[in-house]
């Protein structure tokens, strides 16, 4: 858990109202849901292992004795938790409110969440997440706003280039049922499946080995994982995801895969050939709520991803009672806003007005005022035996100007200099 200097605060902020103004622009509405959830809620078996992480509210009044007689339940400790993600928050807020809200209900969340990850580089244990879903709508062009609307997000900021890799649960779980593989190991086998990118196919087939899965499902798996390479691939469509799944691939998979390429195309600007989509039959993602399509977001800067989501129909229903379609993409704020160490470019005019102390405070007020009148942001600062200082401390808190302010000095007047 961190804090934050004005400078940065004030770009992270930045950052923040570019991602808010253009999911505003693609129809999402923000709402807000409290930092704590319900213990039962947040340990439901749908979190996955970030339900491992989620910090627990102690019940109020419990004393000594009632402590040490709880200490194997934590159930009977806790009735309350920090929210580990904004998605099951979400399911609860729709449950609860459904009647006051669209049929078709296009959400933002913005907020920080808390895990107790072992703190390193990119793991924070409070941190902020950038979610959009989509609930209500269990067609594939609700993938495509979403993905749509992300991308337009990321392009604002400066990112151009990124990509959004793309797979389906369904899909995965059919692969894996021809290869040959239980489904009691399946969770296993795509742990390992997922570290493809990282250690490769050998590793792969090694691990799962060790693993000890099915053998003649592993070597089935691993004739197909070493196939010749292809000699040309088309763009995102329907002859490129075909030619990377094993015969037989079922239709209604493949034209939902389809539909949404064909939708995030048509929005893409005029001239712009580029499909910003890539479809990968071995992607994973962790959370064990997906049902459907998935999806990361990728950019060539970073080898890793800077957000994802997927189709979680079947979360809402365990609230509601009744079964309603959702999908989501969630934005990795906190690696985003890493990459971005230019983003003070719409700080806009800001100024400091160095003065010494013979000068009226109401002369400085008006000053203030009318430079503020004008769009600018103004700090007052008393002049210094230091003044290159005093300037460099201003420049390093994203103040872009500067200006001596003599006694009597008419309103207007004043030289503005560039900090430089």
């Amino acid at each position: 858990m961190r804090d934050f200097l004005p400078a940065e605060k004030a770009r992270r902020e930045r950052v923040l109202s570019v991602i808010r103004e253009r999911y505003r622009a693609h129809g999402f509405d923000e709402i807000e849901t409290p930092v704590m959830e319900e213990y039962s809620r947040l340990h439901a078996g749908i979190g996955g292992d970030n339900e491992k992480l989620a910090y627990n509210v102690l019940k109020r009044g419990l004393d000594a004795d009632a402590i040490r007689a709880a200490a194997d339940d934590p159930a009977a400790l806790a009735d309350l938790g920090l929210r580990y993600d904004l998605t099951v928050p979400l399911a609860r807020f729709y449950a609860s409110h459904r009647a006051e809200l669209p049929a078709v209900f296009r959400a933002v969340q913005i907020a920080p969440v808390w895990r107790a990850e072992r703190p390193q580089k990119g793991r924070y244990r409070q941190f902020v997440q950038c979610d959009i879903d989509i609930l209500g709508d269990a067609s594939p062009r609700a993938e495509a706003e979403l993905i749509v609307a992300t991308l337009d997000a990321v392009d604002a900021l400066g990112l151009d280039g990124a990509t959004v890799r793309i797979n389906d649960r369904r899909m995965l779980d059919w692969m894996l049922d021809g290869f040959g593989f239980t489904a009691e190991e399946r969770p296993g086998v795509l742990i390992t499946i997922d570290k493809l990118d990282k250690i490769g196919p050998g590793g792969v087939i090694g691990e799962l080995r060790e693993r000890g899965a099915t053998p003649d499902a592993v070597e089935e798996f691993s004739g197909f994982l070493h196939r010749p390479p292809l000699v040309e691939y088309d763009p995102y469509g329907e002859r490129p995801i075909r030619s990377v799944l094993p015969d037989g691939a079922p239709e209604a998979i493949v034209s939902d895969l389809v539909a949404i390429g064909d939708a995030v195309s048509a929005a893409r600007a005029p001239g712009d050939a580029r499909i910003p989509l890539v479809f990968d039959p071995f992607l994973v993602r962790g959370m064990g709520y997906y049902t459907g399509t998935i999806f990361e977001l990728a950019h060539p800067s970073v080898d890793y991803s800077l957000g994802g989501g997927g189709r979680y129909d079947g979360m809402i229903g365990r609230f509601l009672g009744q079964d309603v379609p959702a999908v989501g993409f969630s934005i990795g704020f906190e690696r985003i806003v890493d990459l971005l160490q230019t983003a003070d470019d719409a700080a806009g005019v800001s100024v400091v007005l160095v003065h010494d102390r013979d000068v009226p405070p109401r002369e400085l007020l008006a000053h203030k005022a009318a430079l503020v009148a004008g769009g600018a942001r103004v700090r007052l600062e008393h002049r210094t035996k230091n003044l290159k200082a005093l300037l460099e401390r201003a420049a390093s808190d994203g103040y872009s100007a500067f200006a001596t302010v003599p006694a009597g000095a008419e309103v207007g007047t004043l030289e503005i200099k560039p900090l430089t």
